[in-house]
């Protein structure tokens, strides 16, 4: 049935531009600095700022911002590089804040 009506996707809170699928969820376990995130495989229509360096609760790691591409609303990172062998399976994932996120097509 979930076929017929087609994926649920998150969008932007501002402007509903899908950025992301539920399916592409790895984790609802996170932490961002206003409350719970969500970690995802995947991101679309978004735009990925310059890599930094930044402590988060987890060590060291270089992450991106990550911004809508259609109204620029900030709503998380991009892991590009973790440090610490345990933490390496967040390269290349995107955590997203639950608040910055909205249900689409449910």
């Amino acid at each position: 049935m979930e076929d017929l009506a087609g994926p649920r996707l998150y969008g932007c809170y501002k402007c509903q531009n899908h950025v992301c699928c539920h399916d592409d969820i790895v984790s609802k376990d996170f932490q961002a600095s206003r409350g719970r995130a969500f970690l995802f495989s995947h991101a679309m229509n978004v735009a990925v700022g310059l890599t930094e360096d930044r402590y988060l609760i987890t060590g060291l790691h270089a992450v991106a911002d990550v911004h809508c591409c259609d109204c620029k609303e900030m709503l998380g990172w991009k892991y590009v590089k973790a440090y610490e062998e345990l933490q390496k399976y967040k390269e290349g994932k995107f955590v997203l804040e639950k608040f910055k996120i909205v249900k689409v097509n449910w």
